[in-house]
């Protein structure tokens, strides 16, 4: 039988590990699904951009590509929004999408893409609409290579209909590295100026989390008995943050993050920028700042932080070479955190409280997803991520990526229990996201903390002081009368006993559950 671009593909796929394919079909894909193999797994999502942040959380949680199946145009364009998230949160995709007829092009067909390869820039490393039909398995291939590359992030290819069946041969495979060395005079050079320093910190950013390496950051942080910070607005998991040497989170603001480091002489900046600001603070601090290093994969996100040294290299191959040129250091005293009381049950429900009980129950292997910006600070505070555990929330600032992402990462480790803390306007964008995890069965605890509005918006007119904004006020949705619609058990938590015994109930259950929690509509504050 002869080879097709489709035989091809498929076999080229089965090679590249990516035999689950995310994605919501149209007509233009239709020749590429037909058939479809028994030995592949497709994960519907029922909108485009639930697909990609499924297959965001899915290739966060793997390691590797993940590859996504979207309709032409509209389809991408329903999409864009979780591309932009999955560029900024540098996740590997592999995101191909039907194309009109090639023989219908030049007569401005239905379903026609204009410039399809042009459509998803600049979120996308790379894009291309192959030239010839027998080029698609190639482009695949390349689009898959880039993806991985570092720094990682999403790829797109645009496929006419009518390739899948024009004759092409297999394509074979060739290896090639994917990590980036790093220059050794620059690490004796850090490493000189971290052995003459007098107290030294780490700052970890998400690619500690990404490149798996929070281990070994932990021994780095213990050999030289550093404090160690998480970065602004992190989005992945590094240090424990039960460990002892955990100082806090940084603030996105330039004045309070001096003042947290203004006691360091030295600060080592680990997979991340150096650093990542939200709240404009115009007054100059540049002289307030210690000596910043800064090791990251991202050429571009080194240029974007002015007053670092930086090392391009990936991390599993930078951090071992300084650990070996480190002095260890004589255990001192840690960075004294703030104390935080228990909370108390209060009526409606505060999330400090929420996240302490989730805290007290969740098991010790459980995986955290957020996107519930206006209590990202109550989390931080009373659910800490601890060893074992793994963190996930979306580096973009656009919502509608944790609930599907969190099926994604179900996907990926059914083995685990994973937990997400949602806003209920972050619920919102995706809550379509619910029928694909009841339909696999994901091991999922949706929360969905339900203060009736965009909570983060009432904290920031609070901080800008600005008074009668319209548009963040939404009320008069019944989560758990949506999730029953979509197939999925849900329980109403308005008191401490229904809370707890919902969320063990949660825990008990082999698929998915939602429980929302009414809360005090009152904004929360943002960075503390």
């Amino acid at each position: 039988m002869q080879s097709t671009v489709r035989t091809a593909t498929l076999q080229l796929l089965r090679e590249l590990g990516m035999r689950t394919v995310f994605g919501n079909p149209g007509s233009t894909e239709l020749a590429f699904l037909g058939d479809w193999p028994d030995d592949f797994r497709y994960i519907l999502g029922l909108q485009e951009s639930i697909v990609v942040a499924m297959a965001d959380g899915y290739a966060q949680a793997t390691g590797r590509p993940a590859l996504v199946n979207l309709h032409s145009a509209a389809g991408v364009g329903h999409a864009m929004g979780s591309i932009f998230t999955a560029f900024k949160n540098q996740t590997p995709l592999v995101i191909t999408a039907g194309q009109q007829a090639r023989s219908l092009l030049a007569l401005q067909p239905f379903l026609g893409a204009q410039n399809a390869a042009e459509f998803p820039k600049p979120y996308v490393k790379w894009s291309c609409e192959p030239a010839r039909a027998e080029d698609v398995p190639l482009a695949i291939a390349q689009a898959c290579e880039i993806a991985a590359q570092s720094p990682c992030g999403p790829t797109f290819v645009s496929i006419p209909s009518d390739d899948w069946a024009r004759p092409a041969e297999p394509l074979e495979l060739r290896k090639g590295s994917r990590q980036l060395g790093p220059d050794p005079s620059v690490v004796d050079d850090f490493a000189g100026v971290i052995n003459g320093s007098r107290r030294p910190a780490i700052v970890f950013g998400p690619g500690v989390g990404r490149e798996g390496m929070q281990e070994l950051v932990t021994s780095l942080v213990e050999k030289i008995s550093a404090d160690v910070w998480a970065a602004p607005l992190i989005s992945r998991d590094g240090v424990a943050q039960d460990h002892q040497r955990f100082a806090g989170f940084l603030p996105p603001a330039t004045r309070p993050l001096a003042e947290a480091l203004s006691g360091y002489d030295c600060v080592l900046v680990l997979g991340g920028p150096a650093f990542l600001l939200h709240v404009p603070d115009n007054r100059a601090v540049a002289r307030t700042m210690p000596t910043i290093l800064q090791i990251t994969d991202d050429p571009v996100l080194a240029a974007a932080s002015p007053l670092a040294a930086s090392l391009i290299a990936s991390l599993a191959l930078a951090v071992p070479a300084l650990i070996e040129r480190l002095q260890p250091r004589t255990p001192s005293t840690a960075a004294a955190r703030p104390a935080c009381g228990i909370p108390v049950a209060t009526e409606p429900l505060a999330a400090e409280f929420v996240m302490h009980v989730i805290s007290g129950l969740a098991p010790e292997d459980a995986v955290f997803v957020e996107e519930a910006p206006s209590h990202r600070s109550a989390m931080q505070r009373y659910s800490p991520i601890k060893t074992n555990q793994h963190f996930y929330a979306m580096a973009s600032g656009g919502l509608g990526f944790g609930l599907p992402a969190a099926s994604g990462i179900a996907l990926a480790h059914s083995e685990r229990r994973v937990i997400a803390i949602l806003g209920d306007g972050s619920a919102m964008y995706s809550i379509q996201g619910l029928w694909t995890a009841v339909q696999e069965r994901l091991a999922v605890t949706f929360v969905v903390l339900n203060n009736r509005g965009y909570g983060a918006m009432r904290a920031f007119g609070q901080m800008m002081q600005t008074r009668n904004i319209p548009g963040i006020d939404v009320s008069g949705i019944d989560f758990t009368e949506l999730a029953s619609a979509l197939g999925c058990p849900a329980i109403l938590a308005q008191n401490s006993d229904t809370l707890k015994g919902a969320f063990r109930t949660s825990l008990e259950t082999p698929g998915p559950t939602l429980i929302e929690v009414p809360i005090g509509a009152a904004a929360a504050p943002l960075y503390e």
